[in-house]
């Protein structure tokens, strides 16, 4: 009985001595990430995103190998915002959006050059597209100077958006056209910048790096008529050109607060 007791007594010592695996919360380092305060609990913010692209044949360096190019493209996006500080640099709010998305292709001739053995004609093509979405978002920003004038933030969004589309193509001597409805839900990830430009009023730019998706697009033919659908979802993580937004954002809080 003796040496039973001494073992068990062992093995309790050695379960005592054993460091834990993750430390307490109490116990654990504090990095004061957010000690810089950017935005306060209480605050308002009202902003809006906005970007704008074109693509034209004669910014390219494309015509090198294709002649008698007329293309050009435009993608613009508007994303008006309103959002409520639950806590300091925290913020949860709401994003309307609308985008539209256009692009024609014409007289076009792809020659790669002789050794290559490789030419012919490209045909015309249209697009069109307008987007609407609804987007709820969360904010978490972290100051980078001790008066609270620059700040980095992490956003995350859930978003659905609708739309429809109208695509043209040349089949022959004749020009058909194919409609589609388009529905997105996604869940992205937007990181970004800020700085105070007055005291209530910031300038963001913000970077989208892609995420989760969820895509459903319903083909009609001129008529109306159903012809084909497609369902995807796919997880993507990269910086999209098309997704950098340059922003203005009023902070609105209580005067007395100092």
């Amino acid at each position: 009985m003796a040496a039973d007791s001494a073992t068990v007594l062992t093995k309790e010592q050695k379960k005592a001595a054993k460091p834990p695996r993750f430390l307490p919360t109490r116990r654990r380092m504090d990095r004061e990430i957010d000690k810089i305060k950017f935005a306060y609990k209480g605050e308002v913010i009202m902003g809006i995103t906005a970007s704008y692209g074109t693509l034209s044949s004669d910014d390219t360096d494309i015509m090198l190998t294709v002649a008698n190019i007329n293309a050009d493209g435009t993608v613009a996006t508007v994303k008006p915002y309103i959002g409520y500080f639950y806590r300091d640099n925290n913020c949860l709010g709401i994003r309307f959006g609308y985008r539209h998305m256009s692009g024609t292709l014409d007289n076009a001739y792809f020659d790669a050059g002789d050794e290559n053995d490789l030419s012919g004609d490209i045909p015309y093509f249209d697009l069109k597209s307008d987007n609407y979405s609804f987007g709820i978002f969360h904010r978490s920003y972290a100051g980078l100077d001790p008066k609270g004038r620059f700040g980095l933030f992490a956003e995350f969004e859930l978003a659905v958006s609708t739309g429809s589309s109208n695509f043209a193509y040349e089949s022959g001597d004749v020009i058909k056209r194919t409609y589609s409805d388009n529905t997105q839900v996604k869940l992205s990830f937007n990181p970004g910048a800020a700085v105070y430009i007055f005291p209530n009023v910031c300038a963001t730019i913000s970077f989208g790096l892609g995420g989760i998706q969820y895509n459903s697009v319903t083909q009609k033919d001129a008529d109306g008529n159903k012809i084909g659908s497609r369902k995807a979802s796919n997880m993507r993580f990269r910086l999209n050109i098309a997704a950098i937004n340059i922003g203005m954002t009023i902070h609105l809080w209580d005067k007395k607060k100092q």
